[in-house]
């Protein structure tokens, strides 16, 4: 096991096996076509966050791509082997992996294990302020939601687009990206969903060709508490010169407000302790 970063890997019989150990073969399509789904939920201290909502999304996504009916019970089984194992006192925020693959290319059963590793500090200091830059995706939210081949709505393990969209954010002196359309529609994260402060309502973009955050759910289902709501709408890239703030949402850092686009400062929004309360993140 690498001491540097522990890490923890359970199969869905809830046997835990090191992270040493191969699990996967040579020709495994995960691997050789990133043929395969994942979804990955925040833990801290023992609890994993909205298990059941994303086990729903890998099960959707693996239909999506015609995978096996993912086995949720060894899942959860899987999951809880992690939470039993891991040492909460020296990490109490850990992220919790789950994988299927097609398998073998030429035939066999799908492979499938959960993984957890701790947050990192990097992403613990997102929650801090992002700085992002705004990326064209090439085709308009619409046109994916049509077009069932180009994956619309599921979580999948060809993730090379949006890895390359982060490394070309930090080339350019920036944490991460907003997508928006070739007419200008506002979009998603790489790995993260937008949530922006117009006049003090919360504003998303609609969820046309994007993939559903359970963080974003979350944020729904919390927000009448603090009498807010989140509405979504189509936004244009333009409407971000008017925010009062704006955030990512992702399992990993939770809440990140965002604090530049394209290099031009955006303040932070007078909405975030309360949304940083609703979501729970650490210290707020």
């Amino acid at each position: 096991m690498t001491a540097s970063v522990p890490q923890l890997v359970a199969l869905l019989d809830g046997s835990l096996v090191d992270v040493d150990t191969p699990l996967l073969r040579a020709d495994d399509l995960g691997v050789v076509r990133g043929d395969g789904v994942f979804d990955v939920a925040s833990c801290r201290n023992g609890r994993v966050t909205d298990l059941e909502a994303h086990l729903e999304r890998l099960a959707t996504s693996a239909h999506i791509l015609s995978l096996p009916e993912p086995d949720l019970a060894g899942y959860a089984r899987a999951v809880d082997a992690l939470v039993d194992a891991w040492d909460w006192e020296a990490h109490p925020e850990a992220t919790v992996r789950l994988v299927e693959t097609r398998g073998p290319e030429h035939g066999g059963e799908p492979t499938c294990w959960a993984m957890m590793q701790p947050v990192p500090d990097s992403v613990r200091r997102e929650r801090e302020g992002v700085r992002v830059v705004v990326l064209d995706r090439g085709h308009e939210a619409e046109e994916t939601s049509e077009l069932p081949w180009l994956l619309p709505g599921a979580k999948s393990l060809s993730y090379g687009i949006n890895m390359a969209a982060k490394r070309w954010a930090k080339a350019h002196g920036a944490d991460d990206a907003i997508f928006v359309t070739p007419s200008g529609l506002l979009l998603e994260g790489p790995t993260s969903a937008l949530v922006v402060d117009l006049d003090g309502e919360l504003v998303t973009p609609r969820q046309d060709g994007i993939l559903p955050s359970t963080t974003l759910r979350t944020l729904v289902d919390a927000a009448p508490e603090a009498g807010l709501q989140v509405r979504f709408a189509h936004l244009q890239r333009e409407a971000l010169a008017g925010v009062r703030g704006a955030w990512l949402l992702s399992s990993g850092r939770i809440l990140a407000p965002i604090v530049s686009i394209d290099g031009a400062e955006l303040p932070i929004s007078p909405l975030h302790p309360t949304l940083r309360k609703l979501l729970a993140v650490p210290g707020a």
